[in-house]
């Protein structure tokens, strides 16, 4: 079974602003091109207003952390360099070279918006990140930082992780006690060695489960969609492919090699029972493996979502509509008429004797394990099929998602400006965001959102901002240029609040806020399809 990527659920879309813990919030962006003109920094003259409208530090935090006390006694703004004439921290002021280009293409602040911090007061939020990360356009990925997880690795066929999922050695358990009972009754001489051929039995069905896995895999593979890893788990196997197929074609033959690959399998045991005493181990377990095969493909081959048969479907309509998401939501509504169904149905087929069992062999375990079955195996197809309907809807909004439309405008600092002056410098241009740069322009590091807010306004003067920002990594820089799916698969490549925005010449152009991608996230998925 081929299942729809998973993609977390963002946070909600309230204002940006730093988590309660003031690790990491919203990023501040946007950008100016060019480099801040290397004026002294000022400081604050003794006597000045410590800016006593400004809010305090957060609860919990001590903004002494950030930025080192004056010495005791000492009045504020003593022994330090003195500002400008008539300046004083967060006046405004000639607006900076670097930042009097605001025209084109740049990203603009919003009406009344700056950096978090650098009015009179700032409102802080909570939200929840999407742990993303980025590379720049044109490099080569960057290798994720740990495996997918999901289990027990078992190997690596074709490059892809495989993981036993602890719910299997439950399955296997259940398999080995109800196949025992059944050699019981055709091989009684074996006694306790029931179990252990039953065990055997358990890991030689998985085994073609497996194997039934690798063909999506493998058809994915040679149309060039990557597999994140392969799963076997309670009800069977799971092989995660990151990419929809590019065309239903492609999706019907991807998800038609796993039922027919488990039609050959149960063909060939068929094969193999031939010259096989049928009241022996190996024509039992040869039995067991070609029905359990034609069961696996019979199933998968029913014509709702999640399974194999759901996606075949859904090519088909989406080849006649011309449209994915057509296809998706037939087969998704197939797929919840199938789960009530199965709730219905196999219980009563069971009962009937139509499954291989006469009735005067059913017992009332016997049927309230059908019961539990049935419920089990519906409520897998049903939400199975709401998630292919929510992921459906999320691929269609997903090109709406731009790098370039949610970026933050910044401007350019050097590492031993005061806070305060950073911040007079984002107000003249309207900008959200501080890029730390060196001597030449070239970025080092970004201020990050929730440190700013963290210090409280009477001390920003004597804040350098190179002690509020995070250094810029390969994963953190990403193309102005990216959108969409791509976008998102960037990003999550390097978990980071803020990435510095890039056009293709190298240029600054801003800087890309995850929790500013969140609320877009969120806003795309509200409207309706």
């Amino acid at each position: 079974m081929i299942p729809e990527p998973s993609t977390g659920e963002p946070a909600g879309a309230t204002a940006p602003g730093p988590e309660a813990d003031g690790d990491a919030g919203a990023g501040s962006p946007g950008s100016t091109a060019g480099k801040p003109k290397g004026a002294a920094s000022p400081q604050p003259s003794t006597g000045e207003p410590a800016g006593a409208t400004a809010p305090g530090p957060r609860d919990g935090e001590d903004a002494r952390a950030a930025s080192p006390e004056p010495t005791a006694g000492e009045p504020a703004g003593a022994a330090k360099p003195e500002p400008a004439v008539g300046e004083h921290a967060g006046a405004t002021g000639p607006e900076p070279a670097a930042a009097q280009d605001a025209s084109g293409d740049r990203p603009e602040a919003k009406a009344g918006e700056g950096v978090p911090g650098a009015g009179s007061g700032s409102q802080s939020g909570e939200h929840r990140s999407l742990a993303h990360s980025g590379i720049a356009k044109g490099e080569p990925p960057q290798p994720r930082p740990k495996e997918p997880g999901g289990g027990l690795l078992m190997g690596r066929p074709f490059g892809v992780p495989v993981y036993v999922a602890p719910s299997w050695f439950l399955v296997a358990a259940l398999i080995t006690w109800v196949f025992g009972g059944q050699l019981d009754r055709v091989l009684p001489e074996l006694g306790a060695a029931r179990y252990l051929v039953s065990l055997f039995f358990a890991v030689a069905f998985y085994a073609s489960v497996l194997i039934h896995e690798l063909a999506h895999t493998v058809a994915a593979i040679r149309f060039k969609l990557p597999v994140r890893r392969i799963q076997l788990q309670f009800f069977g196997g799971v092989s995660e492919i990151e990419k929809e197929a590019e065309t239903p074609g492609r999706e019907f033959v991807l998800a038609f090699v796993g039922p027919l690959l488990s039609l050959v399998l149960a063909g060939l045991f068929y094969l193999a029972m031939k010259p096989v005493e049928p009241d022996t181990v190996p024509g039992v377990l040869l039995a067991g493996l070609m029905i359990s095969n034609l069961i696996v493909a019979i199933f998968n081959l029913l014509p709702g979502l999640p399974l194999d048969g759901g996606r075949m479907l859904r090519a088909v309509v989406w080849k006649i509509t011309g449209k994915p998401m057509s296809g998706t939501i037939a087969a998704a509504w197939v797929g919840r008429a199938l789960a009530l169904s199965v709730l219905i149905g196999l219980p009563l087929l069971n009962q009937s004797g139509a499954l291989g069992s006469g009735n005067e062999d059913i017992s009332g375990m016997d049927t309230v394990t059908d019961a539990l079955l049935a419920a089990i195996l519906a409520a897998i197809i049903w939400t199975g099929a709401g998630n292919s309907l929510r992921m459906a809807r999320l691929r269609e909004h997903l090109p709406e998602l731009r790098a370039r439309t949610l970026t933050r405008r910044a401007v350019p600092v050097e590492t031993d400006t005061p806070l305060s002056e950073a911040l007079r410098r984002a107000n003249a241009a309207g900008a959200r965001a501080l890029v730390i740069v060196d001597a030449d322009g070239n970025p080092l590091s970004l201020v990050r959102e929730a440190a700013i807010v963290g210090v409280p306004e009477h001390r920003r003067p004597w804040v350098a901002v190179s002690g509020l920002a995070q250094d810029l990594t390969d994963g953190m820089r990403v193309s102005a240029e990216l959108a969409g799916e791509e976008l998102l698969d960037t990003l999550r490549a390097t978990p980071a609040t803020e990435y510095l925005v890039v056009e293709e010449t190298g240029e600054i152009y801003g800087v890309l806020s995850a929790a500013d991608v969140e609320r877009a996230f969120v806003k795309a998925m509200a409207r309706p399809s």
